[in-house]
Formats: C-alpha cells, sequence, structure tokens
C-alpha cells in the first residue's frame, strides 16, 4: 500500500491541479474535499498524470465521454478518476426530507390555471 502524502505534498498538489475550466476545477475541488486527509503517493502520481492533459481533454475523461487509453490506462490514473467521478453521497435527516421530494432530476408537478381563452370580435 502507498503511504499518505503529508500537508505540504497535499498543498503542493492542489497548487497543481487549478485549472483553467471550471468544470473541471469542480471535478477537482470535490475530490478534495472527499479525499484530502487521506491521499496517497499513488493516487498523487494518478492525478499528476491526468493534470497534463489539455483541459477539454480531461473533461472527456470526467464525464465519461471517453475512457483512458495508452500511457494514461494504469491502475493509479483510473483509481483517481474513478474517485473523481463519485459524487460525494449527502446524508439528509428523515425529518427534513419530504414526501414529494424526489431529487433534483425529478419532475415534480406544477400547478398552472388554466389559460384564458382569447376574445373573438
Amino acid at each position: 500500500m502507498s503511504a499518505l502524502i503529508d500537508e505540504r505534498a497535499l498543498s503542493k498538489l492542489r497548487w497543481r491541479c487549478r485549472r483553467g475550466l471550471l468544470e473541471n476545477d469542480l471535478f477537482v475541488e470535490r475530490f478534495f474535499e472527499a479525499n484530502a486527509g487521506r491521499i496517497t503517493e499513488r493516487q498523487a502520481d494518478g492525478m499528476l498524470a491526468l493534470m497534463d492533459l489539455p483541459d477539454n481533454d480531461l473533461l472527456d475523461l470526467l464525464l465519461r465521454r471517453k475512457e483512458p487509453e495508452g500511457e494514461l490506462a494504469r491502475d493509479d490514473v483510473i483509481e483517481v478518476l474513478h474517485l473523481m467521478r463519485t459524487p460525494i453521497a449527502t446524508e439528509i435527516a428523515p425529518e427534513q426530507q419530504r414526501d414529494d421530494d424526489r431529487g433534483p432530476t425529478r419532475a415534480r408537478p406544477v400547478e398552472t390555471s388554466p389559460a384564458s381563452t382569447p376574445l373573438r370580435h
């Protein structure tokens, strides 16, 4: 098993992972929020390999439009990519849940008033 990186290495890794594309930054920040205290040297190496990619190529990997190929088809890269793609689980207390809460991507009924009919002359 690979050793954990120290605070200095984590700080350097965070700095190296700054991206020019907001969408990539969101994935990167979520990764660090979820894993900051337990990133291994192997994962740091995988992350650095991903950061060598142009922004659009990285985004294609993060959005699963492509899978790692060639030199990127390594275990460390695949592991980090999996961690970056995994959404952070958020738990909602039962008292905060509503019966009609079906999540942000579910359709909800919308109450509408009947359309007014145009007047004919």
